[in-house]
């Protein structure tokens, strides 16, 4: 069996080749240990008797009907950090605060399984029925929306009703919150918040579900290689892009063709910045790293079929892309639709 010793130094492509379960991950002994006390902690402080069970699992999630929650892995170890990064372009929940609000909201996933209140009809009249679709990668956000809370980006508790209860507990549990006095003017998220806060009162000393041994997705279970399990999320994040309109592109490499395709070709341009405009557009419009790249590779290639070229100063050209991506990425977000605004 591989020890920790022997895959820590592995490069990428031997390290892609072991089985997950090989990997010995553990929360104990990693910085995850102290984030989960932190957790425990707050629950304790707030008058909560339920200690949800938190383990290595495949991703972040609270298994339905268990007080239990998942923290993918790759957290549990720097250098299988550094691999997602490099797979994936970023690390969910990879630093303390973004870890923590990641947890207190699958927390309040927890809170329901542990008194089952989405079955009551009080529940379903302040956040809807449990029952409806859920598609959280594919809900159209109203940004403007003063009937739920806010605290993971992408506007998440509008996702479902599910979501909106546990983004609602997360808020309410943050002990830097005053959320009375930041919601006092949002009726309807408050009356969410005043919720929770009787429930709280309500469920003290009642018994609650305690988590079977088999949690589904268990890292130490999980026989699939990292490769499988990369190439599996990948597959799973690859949104269905549009063709890109190449009147757009015209109007932003506008260059005569006779100039060098070195030093001013369009492909060029945006493979040498591909890390700048992705941040950007990642950062601008709550998108993930990798459906953005996937978005920018298509804009590479279109361009060398095109064989256009820079006919801008840089700076001017990164924001004419930059915008571009984000204004299509922003109307797919909130529309569905990618449309044409250049």
């Amino acid at each position: 069996m591989t020890s920790e010793f022997d895959w820590n130094s592995l490069k990428d492509e031997e390290l892609l080749k072991l089985r997950i379960s090989e990997l010995r991950l553990t929360i104990e002994g990693s910085w995850l240990h102290e984030r989960v006390e932190h957790l425990q902690g707050e629950l304790s402080s707030k008058g909560l008797a339920f200690h949800p069970h938190v383990y290595l699992g495949d991703e972040w999630f609270s298994p339905a009907g268990v007080v239990a929650i998942s923290i993918p892995f790759y957290l549990a170890h720097p250098r299988l950090m550094t691999l997602e990064r490099k797979m994936m372009l970023e690390v969910e929940g990879g630093t303390s605060e973004w870890c923590e609000k990641l947890l207190r909201h699958e927390a309040g996933h927890c809170f329901d399984h542990a008194y089952g209140f989405s079955k009551t009809r009080k529940w379903r009249r302040l956040f809807g029925s449990p029952s409806q679709e859920y598609a959280p990668e594919n809900y159209r956000p109203k940004p403007y929306s003063r009937s739920y809370v806010r605290h993971l980006p992408n506007w998440y508790a509008q996702a479902h009703p599910d979501e909106d209860f546990a983004e609602t507990f997360a808020v309410w549990l943050a002990s830097d919150k005053n959320w009375r006095s930041e919601y006092s003017k949002w009726p309807v998220a408050l009356e969410k918040l005043e919720y929770i806060d009787e429930q709280v009162r309500l469920s003290a000393g009642k018994p609650w579900v305690v988590p079977g041994k088999n949690l589904p997705f268990s890292a130490t279970r999980m026989s699939t290689t990292l490769e499988n399990y990369y190439a599996k999320r990948k597959r799973e994040h690859a949104d269905e892009y549009p063709d890109f309109y190449d009147e757009d592109l015209r109007k932003i490499f506008s260059g005569p063709p006779e100039l060098s395709k070195r030093d001013a070709g369009a492909s060029g341009f945006m493979r040498r910045n591909q890390k700048i405009i992705i941040d950007s557009v990642s950062k601008w419009t709550g998108e993930r790293k990798f459906p953005v790249q996937r978005l920018v590779k298509k804009l590479q290639d279109r361009c060398e079929t095109l064989d256009l070229r820079l006919g801008k100063d840089i700076t001017q050209t990164s924001l004419e892309v930059a915008s571009y991506l984000a204004t299509l990425v922003t109307n797919y977000l909130h529309t569905g639709k990618f449309k044409r605004t250049v």
